[in-house]
């Protein structure tokens, strides 16, 4: 990347206290992200959605946070405070998690959600946040806006719910939007809906995006580059569009577990795992 990164990451861990001792759940992840789709993939338990939410200082205590470097810009995460942070959080970095029925408040009516939001990171009176609210979910395709503000979540289906979740994170036009499987939860058709939505508002503001993601396929589609993670380090990093053509063993095991209709067989791959994938380097396939 030419340009300054929006985010700059190096050697990034978290530690969780055990009764066997400290478990580390992420372990030395670096990183940058310029105005790009970068994907994040890997197994269950590898540790992209903790990546994620230690970006955004989310790890609470006894869990820990440390790095070499957490940098949004000019601006040092680690050595902001709380309250700084939640400046950051919404305002400048923003997270979709992976189901909209535990992110929204089920006893608000959706439009005061999105306002509040609103309001609270940039002083605007009620007018002008109801004003932004109906043009955000205008741009996540919602055809009826102003109904979709008088009603309470569990009205929507769980494809609304995922736009509505999107036009709330990006209402204050972050930076940086993360995305925790977004799409898991959608059918095919809505799922492919919610992706444009989101490729179209990154590209027309300009914004960084991380994809959490364990579908291989689906990251190949749609991302720039892709960080693979194994067991909470980064084992590979390659072009979205050469995924396929990865070199490391266990990419090469999760992309020969995934079913083909193009050539079927009668069993799956099983991964196997090799304990010396944590000691050596990540493997680059970039060029």
């Amino acid at each position: 990347m030419s340009e300054k990164p929006l985010l700059d990451i190096e050697d990034l861990t978290v530690t969780f206290p055990t009764r066997q001792g400290d478990f580390q759940a992420v372990r030395g992840v670096s990183f940058t992200l310029g105005r790009e789709r970068l994907g994040i993939v890997g197994e269950s338990g590898s540790g992209k959605s903790m990546t994620g939410r230690a970006i955004l200082r989310l790890i609470r205590p006894p869990g820990r946070v440390e790095a070499g470097k957490l940098a949004l810009g000019g601006t040092d995460l680690l050595k902001l405070s709380e309250r700084e942070m939640q400046k950051i959080r919404g305002q400048r970095i923003s997270m979709v998690m992976q189901d909209p029925k535990f992110s929204l408040n089920p006893v608000m009516r959706i439009g005061d959600q999105i306002m509040e939001i609103y309001r609270f990171h940039t002083g605007a009176g009620k007018r002008a946040a109801y004003e932004k609210a109906i043009e955000m979910l205008e741009a996540v395709s919602i055809r009826d806006p102003e109904r979709v503000m008088r009603a309470y979540p569990h009205e929507m289906s769980g494809g609304m719910g995922q736009r509505i979740m999107i036009a709330m994170m990006m209402v204050t036009e972050p930076d940086i939007l993360i995305a925790d499987e977004p799409t898991s939860a959608l059918d095919v058709s809505v799922q492919t809906q919610v992706l444009s939505i989101m490729d179209r508002l990154v590209r027309e503001r300009g914004m960084g995006l991380i994809f959490i993601s364990h579908d291989l396929n689906l990251v190949a589609s749609f991302c720039d580059r892709v960080l693979i993670m194994y067991a909470g380090k980064i084992v590979e990093v390659c072009d979205a569009d050469r995924l396929h053509e990865a070199r490391h063993p266990y990419t090469r095991g999760l992309l020969g577990s995934l079913p083909r209709l193009d050539e079927p067989r009668r069993h799956l791959e099983v991964l196997k795992r090799d304990p010396a994938w944590l000691d050596a380097p990540s493997v680059s396939g970039r060029q």
